[in-house]
């Protein structure tokens, strides 16, 4: 019996009819459209449209062969995509700082090429189609194989092409690419047609296109409509990062170079080693959520590997970075994760490649910022019947300050209202659907306490507006909450500010004023969906006495003062019972075991306030410092008359040097200049194996320099050469690490300048990027110093110079065998380097670093 031919069936393909079939009526196979000899040659009398220029029948879409060449083909003899870094194209896509030669575009923007032929071009003879291919398997229909016919109108939301001039043998195109384009590194070729048939242009690396986000398009998902918003969060190649604690702000400043040579190419390497699927490349959604994951090392071997140890022997200190540029250069030649990172590197990473790809982004400090372990909320903190912190069960943690990025995209994924900035975090803390990753999350999410929103929704707003609920264990061995800080946490949330080094406060765009009825409503609103959502149904406290505390600037190797303030706001006297607990601290809210302590009987007058004096000597916390210099005083006290308990946590830190960078000559572009630096060792101890490192956008530097030992309280001075390599405001960072001092920095604003042009017979080759890795700094001559550094260190060698080859107005299309840019290693190893923890993370129990808590 035959079998029913199936193939028309309703049901099966969406383009097929429902029909009735009738009793033994017999089947008939699909009709196909009978085609005309010129369907291979003509798209216009085929009446198929675009489709007709698609791959042949076992053609390979990437792959192409020498071509056969007719007589009477249109051949392709020369392309010019005016790519030049000050080509007009260059120009008008904002990628003219690119140090690049290859075309970079910015999606849904119109660019201008001209072809070259063999033979005169006839509109009427001949056909023309553009080619744009990206990832190992482009297809049109995931939009990696992109075929624009030339001729059609301009449309700014799709693919196109038209001719905008024609010469003998020679045409001018303008080609607009969609809003919606994937992000990447296409390909690009030319097909054409005639009656002799089709030619096919080999494949050249030269005229590799480079197509990024666009957020000067209104149609792209990322459109920015503020000119000093996008100058500052795209184009800005530095920028400040903010640390410390709340009353002692620190900054430093962050080389992201994310114009450097190279820094593209390893931008995108990061999406290739995720596995990133290309058709996914064009969702700044996605492309945020997968950097987030990728520039930290856990689950992917990402760009950085997290380390809170404290032990840094096989890396950089996270406080020796001054810029992404080493970091992003070294993962993609190595492939390996790069040792080491806290959060203000993640940041910077972060920040750094989503501007790279063309994502407005910053970077953002959270001051108080609180680490929710347990998806309730709060932050809780647990005493015994004295009022001493259980540790033990005290995982929850508040760091003196965490960075993040925010991104400016849309999110048709939510609900109207949600666009704008969106949190992205990469530092590992908790794991996002199984990755460590956080974000992107509406920051208008977080203000009004929507924790239900996509992605991480709760995780963000436990950092910026949970209450710290402290809990004492009654005699039955329940715990019973004694007090409540409502505005403990998530203060001077700080960013650069638009056009100036001046801070930011953007606090007010991730919460309510303190204390309003809607902020009090968004917290609980969010503790609803928390696991301690009874805790805001029963409000028992209350106080008479409150607490501040003031603490005197010091800097590190000298005392500490500090003063308790107690005030009272009732009418009538009150005796208080203080415990006062001193700890070193690392900046991620894990405390050391106490190192001082002291207990004070105190009396406050009514209506009135009295002060407890506490210093804390060098000779007490020198044996227990740790990175960042921080330190917590625990303030815990009962107060006689009104039981009322007392409970208070205080943040401080020792300040650091700054290193004094002084440049010694004029900044012009392709020659060498000096820098001096100038240090004084603060402490009355050596600085043993000191090295500094030093980056700057546009500048070709030496990236680490050895100068050995320091001696106590002295001051060394050193000169090292550097070439900068673009013109214009350029910033060189430094700093300075030893085992027993680190968070040393300085910066140096540089204005290059062009200098003369060249003439052909200059001698002289325009500079390129390329230092050494390791350099000597040079003593400066003529300066004493109290004790000479040991092992006076050798001159660094000139940077490296290549000459590259002049651009002709129209390249030669024929194949040559040049460098396409660092492939991504078909299985990727693991790290050899041991990891500091088990997990990499800043919350994995028993790490001295770290509170308890899964790492993420």
């Amino acid at each position: 019996m035959p079998v029913a031919d199936t193939r028309g069936d309703a049901g099966r393909w969406t383009n097929v009819s429902y029909r009735v079939r009738q009793p033994n009526q017999p089947e008939t196979g699909p009709r196909r459209k009978k085609r005309n000899w010129f369907h291979k040659c003509c798209a216009c009398c085929s009446g198929q449209g675009d489709d007709d220029w698609g791959p042949s029948p076992g053609e390979v879409p990437g792959a192409r062969r020498e071509p056969v060449i007719r007589e009477g083909m249109l051949v392709v003899s020369g392309v010019d995509l005016m790519s030049g870094r000050s080509s007009s194209n260059r120009r008008a896509h904002h990628t003219n700082e690119f140090e690049y030669e290859n075309l970079i575009l910015r999606r849904g923007q119109p660019f201008d090429m001209k072809l070259q032929f063999r033979q005169p071009y006839d509109p009427e003879e001949h056909r023309i189609c553009l080619e744009f291919l990206i990832g190992p398997s482009p297809q049109t229909s995931k939009g990696t194989y992109i075929l624009v016919p030339v001729g059609k109108a301009m449309d700014g939301g799709l693919w196109s092409a038209e001719v905008t001039d024609t010469g003998t043998n020679t045409i001018s195109l303008r080609v607009n690419t969609s809003p919606n384009a994937v992000i990447g590194k296409y390909q690009f070729g030319v097909k054409t047609r005639t009656k002799a048939g089709e030619y096919q242009m080999p494949f050249d690396p030269r005229y590799d296109i480079y197509i990024l986000f666009n957020p000067w398009c209104k149609q792209d998902p990322v459109y920015l409509d503020q000119t000093g918003w996008l100058d500052e969060y795209v184009l800005n190649e530095s920028g400040r990062i903010y640390y410390g604690t709340e009353t002692q702000i620190g900054e430093r400043t962050w080389n992201y170079a994310q114009f450097d040579q190279g820094i593209l190419d390893a931008c995108l390497y990061v999406l290739d080693r995720r596995g990133m699927p290309h058709a996914s490349r064009g969702d700044p959604i996605m492309v945020s959520r997968v950097v987030s994951a990728m520039v930290n090392s856990l689950d992917d071997n990402g760009v950085l590997v997290g380390n809170w140890t404290g032990d840094y022997s096989r890396g950089t200190n996270p406080s020796a970075w001054v810029g992404s540029r080493d970091i992003l250069l070294k993962y993609h030649k190595t492939g390996y994760p790069v040792l080491y990172g806290q959060c203000w590197v993640f940041a910077g990473v972060v920040t750094t490649v989503l501007r790279c790809l063309g994502i407005p982004t910053r970077t953002v400090t959270n001051y108080n910022s609180a680490h929710d372990t347990d998806v309730s909320l709060t932050m809780d903190i647990y005493f015994d019947e004295n009022m001493k912190p259980l540790e033990n069960l005290n995982a929850d943690s508040v760091w003196n300050f965490h960075v993040w990025n925010d991104c400016w995209m849309k999110r048709p994924d939510l609900p109207s209202g949600f666009d704008g900035w969106q949190v992205v975090d990469a530092t590992p803390q908790e794991s996002s659907s199984g990755i460590f990753c956080c974000g992107p999350c509406s920051v208008e999410a977080i203000k009004n306490g929507l924790v239900y929103m996509k992605y991480d929704a709760s995780f963000c707003f436990a950092e910026v507006n949970s209450d710290k609920v402290y809990w004492q264990r009654q005699s039955d061995g329940s715990f019973k909450i004694v007090y409540v800080e409502e505005k403990a946490i998530g203060h001077l949330i700080s960013t650069k500010a638009v056009g100036s080094n001046q801070r930011h406060d953007v606090t007010d765009i991730y919460k309510h004023p303190e204390g309003s009825e809607a902020e009090r409503k968004a917290v609980e609103t969010a503790a609803k969906h928390g696991t301690k959502a009874h805790i805001y149904t029963n409000k028992e406290w209350g106080d008479d006495i409150s607490v501040t505390v003031d603490t005197q600037e010091a800097y590190t190797g000298q005392d500490i003062s500090l003063r308790v303030i107690l005030k009272n706001r009732s009418s009538m006297p009150r005796s208080v019972s203080l415990n006062l607990f001193v700890a070193v601290m690392y900046y991620t809210g894990v405390t050391g075991s106490n190192f001082k302590q002291e207990k004070r009987e105190v009396q406050v007058p009514a209506s009135g306030s009295q002060a407890v004096p506490m210093v804390v000597s060098y000779a007490e916390y020198k044996p227990h410092l740790v990175d960042q210099g921080a330190m917590k005083l625990s303030i815990s006290g009962k107060v006689a008359e009104t039981g009322q308990v007392i409970a208070k946590e205080h943040t401080f830190r020792l300040r650091t040097p700054d290193l004094t960078l002084t440049l010694l000559g004029p900044a012009i572009v392709g020659q060498e200049t000096q820098v001096q630096i100038v240090f004084k060792n603060p402490l009355p101890v050596t600085l043993t194996g000191a090295i500094f490192h030093m980056e700057g956008s546009g500048l070709s530097t030496p990236n680490t320099m050895t100068v050995g030992n320091i001696g106590p309280h002295q001051t060394v001075t050193l000169r090292q050469t550097f070439t900068p390599l673009r013109a214009g405001q350029r910033q060189l960072v430094a700093s300075l690490d030893s085992p027993q001092l680190s968070q040393v920095h300085g910066v140096l604003t540089i204005e290059v300048t062009q200098g003369p042009p060249r003439g052909p017979s200059s001698a002289s080759p325009a500079p390129v990027r390329g230092s050494p890795a390791r350099g000597r700094a040079s003593p400066a001559h003529g300066r004493a110093s109290p004790a000479p550094a040991r092992a006076s260190p050798a001159p660094s060698p000139a940077p490296a110079r290549a000459s590259p080859a002049p651009s002709p107005a129209l390249n030669r299309a024929s194949p040559a065998r040049q460098p396409t840019g660092r492939s991504s290693p078909a299985n990727a190893r693991r790290s050899p380097a041991r990891q500091p923890d088990p997990r990499g993370s800043p919350n994995v129990r028993g790490s001295p670093a770290v509170r308890a808590g899964r790492g993420v």
